[in-house]
């Protein structure tokens, strides 16, 4: 079955930087394009970025724009999500997330917490 595992949350300060991973199983990676979504308490998720099957196509929030990266490496099944110059208002919870057919797969979520 689909699988989504991040890791690679934590707390860091104001202007640091996180590198989220996020390991996929069960289904052919190199097919899909995935997702990074956030949610902040109180607050709907919000989609963060996605990248193309191959890499070579990504979309940005206005909000991350510059300041967050996603790659993806195919061989090992790994989307990453690189967070640069982190700001308060970075702080939550991050999915990451695919569609396969017309289901849509999600892991359990990695915290990241920026606050001095």
């Amino acid at each position: 079955q689909v699988q989504l595992a991040e890791s690679g949350g934590g707390l860091v300060q104001p202007g640091g930087s996180l590198r989220l991973s996020c390991a996929a199983s069960g289904f052919t990676f190199s097919v899909y394009a995935m997702s990074w979504y956030r949610q902040a308490p109180g607050k709907e998720r919000e989609l963060v970025g996605r990248i193309s099957s191959g890499g070579g196509n990504t979309i940005y929030a206005d909000s991350v724009m510059g300041r967050l990266t996603i790659s993806r490496d195919n061989a090992k099944n790994t989307v990453y999500l690189q967070m640069n110059r982190l700001k308060p208002e970075d702080t939550a919870k991050y999915y990451c997330s695919t569609q396969v057919g017309q289901v849509s797969y999600w892991g359990q979520g990695t915290q990241v917490t920026v606050s001095s």
